[in-house]
């Protein structure tokens, strides 16, 4: 059995955040689905969300946020030994979306997508630190995506929820305090239905038929997914804690996945967590699933909020059905 308590002395050294310029609010998408701001607010928390226009991508988004980063941690693009860019929304299905990102930071070093949904972020940041520990300086961690684009205008059920952003980090060893304490990586396939896109894949590759259903946008069951995303993240940052031998009152935030604010809700309250320490920006950006975490964080340790030697527990959940959990001691670089 794995132990699952990493230790790994890391920091983060380089942030780094890009949204798309468009914002979308409750007002005009009421013009666009059967709905209206009081009705999106009361069940989700949120007011707005970020919209890419013609011509971005993932890609784009990343490229803007991974630069930003890199530039924050006082690098040139030579010193990253390595790129994960973590999206449920690639650039196109061969090659990863890290080939292009890479390209145009002018990256030299290797570079892999990796897909967990809403629980990216912090699958990739388990990753990284491992990566460090086999003796890489530098990762670059990019959480992405355009769900804009997968998501099917005329279902207000995930149209309301969804919106576009990017988050990135830059990973390096720190000589003292561990930066990840503890971790929980997890995925029960049993639910993979509850949350995804039917087709073009290989098993259901695209057709007339497909694109006719509408089955090459997001499929949502709601209720359940709320159900189950609760739970999850209780109990994996519970366990995430336990293995840390801390308690929730010890930790200064909670970062959870900007999913929707009664999950965020519903969770930290069972978690032990006031809002006042809860990291929450769900009604500005919506969900933007791997880019989700990063944003709120990040937006945090800008405005001054998160101080050196902060504990920050991140617990992300989403499709497949995966979730995750890391608690951070916050170190400067």
């Amino acid at each position: 059995m794995i132990a699952r308590t990493n230790g790994t002395p890391i920091s983060i050294t380089g942030l780094g955040c890009h949204v798309p310029e468009r914002i979308l609010d409750n007002e005009e998408l009421s013009t666009i689905v059967d709905t209206n701001d009081a009705w999106i607010v009361e069940r989700t928390g949120i007011r707005e969300r970020r919209i890419v226009r013609p011509g971005e991508s993932t890609a784009t988004l990343a490229i803007e946020a991974g630069a930003t980063a890199v530039k924050h941690a006082g690098l040139t693009p030579d010193a990253i030994d390595l790129l994960i860019v973590a999206t449920a929304t690639p650039e196109q299905p061969i090659p990863h979306t890290g080939a292009f990102v890479g390209e145009t930071l002018g990256l030299q070093c290797g570079s892999f997508d990796m897909n967990a949904a809403c629980a990216g972020f912090v699958y990739e940041l388990v990753v990284g630190a491992s990566m460090l520990g086999m003796g890489y300086e530098h990762v670059l961690l990019v959480g992405a995506e355009t769900l804009s684009r997968i998501i099917d205008p005329e279902d207000r059920t995930t149209t309301v929820l969804f919106g576009d952003g990017a988050g990135a980090a830059v990973l390096a060893p720190m000589r003292e305090t561990p930066g990840v304490l503890a971790w929980d990586l997890g995925c029960d396939g049993s639910a993979a239905g509850l949350l995804e896109v039917p087709a073009g894949g290989s098993r259901r590759p695209a057709s007339a038929a497909t694109v006719a259903g509408r089955e090459h946008y997001l499929k949502m069951a709601g209720q359940e997914v709320f159900r189950r995303a609760v739970r999850a993240v209780v109990d994996s940052a519970t366990l995430t804690l336990e293995r840390a031998g801390v308690e929730a009152s010890d930790v200064a935030w909670f970062v959870p996945h900007q999913a929707n604010a009664r999950i965020i809700d519903a969770a930290a309250q069972r978690l032990g967590f006031g809002p006042e320490r809860a990291l929450v920006n769900i009604d500005r950006y919506g969900n933007t699933s791997s880019a989700s975490i990063p944003l709120a964080l990040f937006e945090a340790v800008d405005e001054g909020r998160v101080r050196e030697g902060d504990l920050v527990l991140c617990s992300g959940f989403g499709a497949g059905m995966t979730w995750a959990s890391a608690l951070i001691r916050w170190g400067a670089r």
